[in-house]
């Protein structure tokens, strides 16, 4: 069997059919030159005062992170300035009450310090935490091994992130 037996209109005339192209349509529909040409500019103009928005957007955002991060700063410093202040009274008292002035001086700073949300790491006699602990020593003694000893410097946290790890002598048993 041929293509002539298939398509009746070949069978007719001889010649194949053309099926009719979409790019035969008329013309008529799509924008003059000029119009394209307007819709392309009022696009970009649009697109620039995006991205000109944009960069004010983050220039401002940048402006107002660094002036939360200076105002949190000055706070925490004008608490600290009362620390300093009683030091400055500390020294110009005599020596009877010196130890006695530090220790509340000491308080006051521990104060201050968890007011910022700044706490202590409790370490002696507690399990060995990579998380919280720096090891600086490993120390023969009667104390079960990994157990913490002695605490050369206080580790901190701020909330929950660790902010200064604690250096502890870790036991290694007997």
């Amino acid at each position: 069997m041929n293509d002539a037996e298939h398509d009746p209109e070949q069978a007719e005339n001889g010649t194949p059919a053309i099926p009719e192209s979409p790019l035969t349509e008329p013309v008529s529909d799509t924008p003059e030159p000029d119009e394209q040409k307007k819709a392309f500019a009022e696009l970009n103009d649009r697109f620039l005062r995006l991205a000109a928005d944009f960069e004010n957007f983050k220039r401002r955002t940048s402006k107002e992170r660094e002036s939360i991060a200076a105002l949190a700063n000055e706070r925490f410093v004008i608490d600290l300035l009362e620390v300093v202040d009683n030091f400055d009274r500390a020294l110009k008292a005599d020596d009877s009450h010196l130890r006695e002035g530090l220790e509340q001086i000491r308080q006051l700073l521990s104060v201050q310090l968890q007011r910022h949300g700044i706490m202590p790491i409790d370490s002696l006699n507690k399990p060995f935490n990579p998380l919280e602990h720096e090891a600086i020593a490993h120390v023969p003694s009667g104390e079960p091994e990994g157990t913490v000893i002695d605490e050369v410097a206080k580790g901190y946290k701020m909330k929950e992130k660790v902010i200064r790890y604690a250096k502890v002598a870790v036991s290694k048993g007997n």
